[in-house]
């Protein structure tokens, strides 16, 4: 199972996130790299001033004030002095660039003797050992350099950069895809048989010269569209006037009954296909829509058929309601009895159809079923364009081949969608469905 790609929004989105992330965390990296030097030179250089100014106040200080000074540097400065214990229980620090660093440059001043613990006895701070003569000491700095301080305030700033980036990849990805999802919008209106409105002629280059050439594309299509009503309606106007003449000609002839028959036939066929012509050319339906009362209107076109020797089984849900075009609804079953008749027949040479319009769900579906040989499920799809007809089996019938398709296109009209299937009910034959949205 194909798993559907998401939207170009949320692509679009996505993508702008991650390189925001990916730019944070650079910049997170390159900053801890680049401040670990300056930082464990700090932090050296704090130590050793401490501990220098810790000895020259035990060496220099007079004997009778050395305890006050002592006490003054614990209770202001966090600063105290302990001789080392060969019992002391100590933890050194987690071995990191920062403190490494930190230890290389103390040593560095203060002897390679000296060491820098985390913990000494359970009490935690910054101990630093040193000499005095044969005594050894630390130096335990309450105020921990080396801790990292992460404020409140911080956090929220980061939060609220965080949500502003977000709100910053939004705004952009839908003002790049703005334009694609008007093109997109305008092409469905073109492929569902609607004029679009111009697209905006405007803003970068590539954008603009994509609406350019739709729009253009559009007016040539409209033009193509009324050319081809007008070419075919003056072809018909040309055609049916000898046609008219031929089948007076034909009335006031003294001619054998079966010459008269074949020719009227030719020229009834004639006429259908002009007349199917014109209908496939129209470019929009002569009268507007409006609210029909579905089942009356399906059952007086059953009616108004006119299929000699055929029987008809009508099953009409009442009270179906829906707002169409009248005219071209009558003329999608006049065509689907039409193609049932040429097509649909039994074996035994007899015209039986079944004609339902019933509610499925949030559509109303209007369907003609024959008894015929049926299609290949392959040619479902080819037997809803223009000119095309059935297999071997049905080329023998008349007509050119636009029937199914001048359906196809008044479901297009109306929103909803034309089907070919195999009946359903156990009978062989085909099963045409117009389904109108509700």
């Amino acid at each position: 199972m194909q798993i559907p790609s998401p939207p170009l929004f949320w692509r679009t989105f996505l993508l702008i996130v991650l390189l925001i992330i990916g730019c944070l965390a650079a910049t997170l990296f390159s900053f801890r790299v680049f401040e670990r030097e300056p930082r464990a030179r700090q932090i050296a250089q704090q130590v050793i001033s401490t501990v220098n100014v810790t000895r020259s106040a035990l060496l220099y200080s007079d004997p009778a004030i050395r305890r006050e000074l002592l006490a003054e540097l614990a209770d202001n400065e966090g600063i105290r002095i302990v001789p080392v214990e060969a019992d002391d229980m100590v933890r050194p620090f987690p071995d990191t660039p920062v403190v490494r660093l930190a230890i290389e440059r103390i040593r560095d001043r203060l002897g390679p003797q000296t060491r820098l613990i985390e913990e000494v006895n359970g009490i935690r701070g910054i101990w630093v050992s040193f000499n005095i003569d044969e005594d050894a000491y630390w130096v335990f700095i309450d105020r921990d350099p080396l801790a990292r301080q992460a404020g409140g305030a911080w956090v929220r700033w980061a939060l609220l950069s965080t949500l502003l980036a977000l709100l910053a990849a939004a705004t952009i990805s839908a003002a790049v895809n703005r334009p694609l999802a008007r093109l997109t919008r305008a092409a469905r209106e073109l492929g569902a048989g609607r004029a679009p409105a111009p697209l905006p002629e405007q803003g970068p280059a590539e954008i603009r010269a994509v609406n350019q050439s739709f729009n253009r594309m559009v007016s040539d299509l409209t033009q193509i569209e009324q050319d081809r009503a007008v070419l075919l309606a003056g072809i018909s106007h040309d055609l049916r006037t000898p046609l008219a003449r031929l089948r007076l000609e034909l009335e006031v002839n003294d001619l054998p009954e079966e010459a008269r028959a074949a020719m009227a036939g030719d020229i009834e066929q004639m006429d259908t296909i002009v007349r199917q012509f014109l209908d496939y050319a129209r470019e929009r339906p002569q009268q507007p829509k409006d609210e029909a009362d579905l089942s009356q209107l399906v059952s007086d076109a059953v009616a108004r058929l006119r299929l000699p020797a055929a029987t008809i089984e009508t099953e009409v849900e009442e009270g179906l309601h829906g707002s169409v075009y009248r005219t071209e609804l009558e003329r999608a079953i006049d065509n689907l009895a039409t193609n049932a008749t040429r097509y649909g027949r039994s074996p035994d040479g007899q015209l039986r159809l079944s004609v339902q319009l019933r509610r499925e769900g949030r559509e109303v579906v209007l369907a003609v079923s024959d008894e015929g040989p049926g299609i290949d499920v392959k040619d479902h799809d080819r037997l809803l364009r223009p000119f095309e007809r059935g297999d071997t089996a049905r080329s023998q019938a008349k007509g050119a081949g636009l029937g199914l398709a001048i359906v196809e296109r008044i479901a297009r009209l109306h929103g909803g969608r034309f089907t070919l299937t195999a009946r359903t009910d156990g009978r062989s034959g085909l099963r045409a469905a117009l389904r109108l949205p509700t």
